[in-house]
């Protein structure tokens, strides 16, 4: 398939064909195709599906574009006994869906007026008017049902060199809308390759002071996204180089940390819990600050759960390192759980191996055996309780919980060995000499 669009060749002319995809010859893609091309209108598969499928990438979402007004797509769709969702109708855009598949098939548009994530908008039939309302070239491509590729803007060259190009002007599509700053650099983590487009950069690095604007909402989709590239930390310093990040993130700066962290979880370490993880990626980058977590996760508006793990993951945790003895490590499980003790594992070993200081042998094994430890935890209970304290005939108050606080301090400096019986023998011991 060519990349390049010969100078005498019309711009709404197919350029290349896609060989035979999965996703194109699914029984639902099938199902919706056939429905929308029923009164003779051609639709054609648009965006990241057609992108991907020319790099040979999982394709995850399918858009769809047509010329049918979107009242005609609803229409068609519930003619051929798909269920139509009008999700966006005012712009154009229809939700088929397919038992769990979803397709959002958007009727031909062109912005007639935008307002941030809005816009006002005109339906038209032309091909190449609606690429050009899209953020970069790369998304801005077309695929008939039958592979064959519409490239307006030269994105099949652009996708080839790993280049992240704005359709037309990127000053006015950025003020258009913000958000497309941040996509930027997040498309350039995943598809780009250095060096970057000189315009793009320019245009973001003007534009960088408008990302106050954004909700926190908006910004945590794309950083998130972001961190999930195979090569994060190239695209952040690209940020921080052209002083993008700083407007968003100016607690970041541990790209070493990051980088070793991408290592462990995607080439260095294949074990069964430890996959991409881009809040844990989040935390590599930040200094281990209780205080400054909880900054970065209220202004990207973290959930809570979300946010309660990023304080977590950036709270130092002393005698964690190469050195942390079972015993230790077993009592740190015990307060805080598997899941928080793998991540700060994690985390203290690729901030060792990001110190640039020699890696020993030795200390990779014992971070591997605290994972081995991880994994086989099981969630341990003290063996008794408070109502134990009351038939032994200690009085309700206060006492109860200082009387759990000995019996657990004593139930860790054991291991956690001690059974029911044991406990409750201990227990009885301290109740009668007062504590």
């Amino acid at each position: 398939m060519s990349d390049t669009r010969p100078d005498d060749l019309p711009v709404d002319a197919p350029v290349g064909q896609l060989p035979p995809q999965d996703w194109m010859q699914a029984a639902s893609t099938q199902a919706v195709i056939a429905a929308l091309t029923a009164d003779g209108s051609e639709p054609r598969f648009v965006g990241g599906c057609v992108r991907d499928a020319v790099l040979g990438r999982p394709i995850r979402d399918i858009d769809i574009a047509t010329h049918s007004p979107p009242e005609r797509v609803m229409e068609l769709l519930h003619a051929a006994g798909i269920r139509a969702i009008p999700t966006g109708i005012a712009h154009g855009t229809i939700t088929a869906v397919i038992g769990k598949a979803h397709f959002e098939i958007t009727t031909l548009r062109c912005d007639v007026e935008t307002f941030g994530r809005h816009a006002r908008v005109e339906f038209t039939d032309d091909w190449t008017a609606d690429a050009a309302r899209r953020d970069f070239t790369i998304n801005a491509m077309f695929c008939r049902p039958d592979g064959m590729i519409y490239d307006p803007f030269d994105g099949l060259a652009d996708l080839g060199a790993g280049r992240v190009r704005f359709v037309g002007n990127a000053m006015r599509r950025i003020d258009e809308d913000v958000l497309r700053l941040l996509r930027y650099f997040r498309f350039q983590a995943h598809y780009g390759r250095p060096p970057a487009d000189i315009d793009a950069l320019a245009a973001c690095r003007a534009q960088a002071p408008k990302l106050a604007t954004l909700s926190g909402e908006r910004c945590c989709g794309e950083m998130m996204k972001l961190l999930q590239a195979p090569d994060p930390a190239a695209a952040l310093l690209l940020m921080r180089g052209e002083r993008v990040l700083a407007h968003l993130l100016p607690e970041a700066g541990d790209f070493g940390r990051l980088r070793v962290m991408v290592f462990l979880e995607t080439r260095g370490l294949v074990r069964p819990g430890i996959t991409v993880d881009p809040l844990r990626r989040l935390a590599a980058m930040l200094r281990d600050n209780a205080d400054e977590a909880a900054a970065v996760a209220s202004r990207l508006k973290l959930s809570n759960r979300n946010a309660d793990r990023l304080v977590a993951m950036s709270t130092p945790r002393e005698g964690l390192d190469a050195a942390m003895e079972t015993s230790a490590a077993r009592r740190l499980l015990y307060r805080i759980g598997a899941p928080l003790f793998r991540d700060l594992v994690l985390l203290a070993w690729a901030g060792r191996r990001a110190s640039g200081l020699p890696v020993r042998t030795r200390e990779t094994e014992h971070w591997t055996g605290l994972l081995d430890l991880a994994d086989a935890w099981r969630p341990a209970t003290l063996p008794v309780h408070g109502q134990d304290l009351i038939d032994l005939g200690v009085s309700t108050g206060p006492q109860i919980g200082r009387y759990l606080a000995d019996m657990e301090h004593w139930w860790e400096d054991g291991d956690y060995r001690a059974d029911r019986a044991e406990a409750l023998a201990h227990l009885k011991t301290l109740t009668e000499a007062g504590g």
